[in-house]
């Protein structure tokens, strides 16, 4: 985990690229200091929490979970008769889950330093409680991801490829068609890809998969000052940030920081995981 001093910025902006998620308007904010993982939480770690707890995952409850057709091999695609009718190209893949992304036959033996993925919320909770930590407040992990820039798009400023390298994994080419992999991946990443996004030494804050934090979902916000807010106290969705592998400019142009979107508690997917944040560093890493 990394230190993050507290301080107060610019959370969301008056430019609002979807103002109907609420990306606005901007308003000062005071996070307090906190930990947060460098890293997503990676399939090894998520696998030894299994272990121990003999923890299910929604997804396996379920029976199924989200995964995008290019990702399908035709044999699974064939038994599928559902998609989601504004987005065609997001199928339920019958035992989907963790430890087989993209369903029967699928597995995550090479894929153990990547996110863990078709994680719920209440997944993500279960894990924190485990490990002594915490899911990170919306203004937290936007805190985080800005990296102490104001009014800037992503963690490092504004310039998508800096000096002309990939720094986080999107989708090139044209979406949802095809995917060029320009920047090594066709879905997630292993957790410590790419540089630092910003100076807080976080990596994959945005882009790979996205990462649940703890606020439920509101679109009204005022200019008010807000001192450690941490949203609604009821709701029926819950805020999730970043963007993923999945994201384009032309579809889904939110990983910026102040881009936001949501899913209910017990929704999985693909490209959904999440890291851990907490207000004083568990005891078992303060000498590691």
């Amino acid at each position: 985990m990394v230190h993050i001093a507290g301080d107060t910025f610019t959370m969301g902006s008056d430019k609002q690229i979807f103002e109907a998620d609420g990306e606005g308007p901007g308003r000062k904010v005071k996070v307090n200091s906190f930990y947060m993982d460098k890293y997503e939480v990676s399939n090894a770690e998520f696998e030894l929490f299994v272990n121990e707890t003999g923890y299910k995952t929604e997804a396996e409850s379920f029976g199924n979970s989200f995964v995008m057709d290019l990702l399908l091999t035709d044999d699974v695609k064939k038994d599928i008769t559902q998609a989601v009718a504004a987005a065609p190209w997001w199928l339920p893949v019958d035992n989907a889950y963790w430890r087989q992304p993209e369903g029967k036959g699928t597995n995550i033996k090479k894929r153990m330093d990547h996110a863990v993925v078709h994680i719920s919320w209440n997944d993500a909770v279960k894990y924190c409680e485990w490990a002594g930590k915490r899911l990170p407040t919306e203004a937290e992990f936007e805190f985080a991801c800005r990296g102490g820039l104001e009014n800037r798009l992503f963690p490092w400023g504004n310039k998508l490829m800096p000096k002309g390298q990939h720094w986080m994994n999107i989708w090139q080419g044209e979406f949802p068609k095809q995917n060029t992999e320009e920047d090594g991946f066709i879905s997630t990443a292993p957790v410590t890809s790419f540089p630092e996004q910003n100076k807080f030494g976080l990596k994959n804050i945005i882009g790979n998969v996205w990462e649940w934090t703890n606020d439920w979902w509101e679109t009204k916000h005022t200019k008010d000052f807000k001192d450690n807010p941490k949203g609604p106290s009821t709701g029926t969705d819950k805020v999730k940030k970043g963007g993923s592998f999945l994201c384009h400019e032309s579809y889904c142009y939110r990983y910026r920081c102040q881009a936001r979107s949501q899913n209910t508690p017990d929704s999985s997917a693909v490209n959904l995981g999440f890291r851990c944040a907490a207000h004083t560093l568990p005891s078992y890493l303060k000498h590691t």
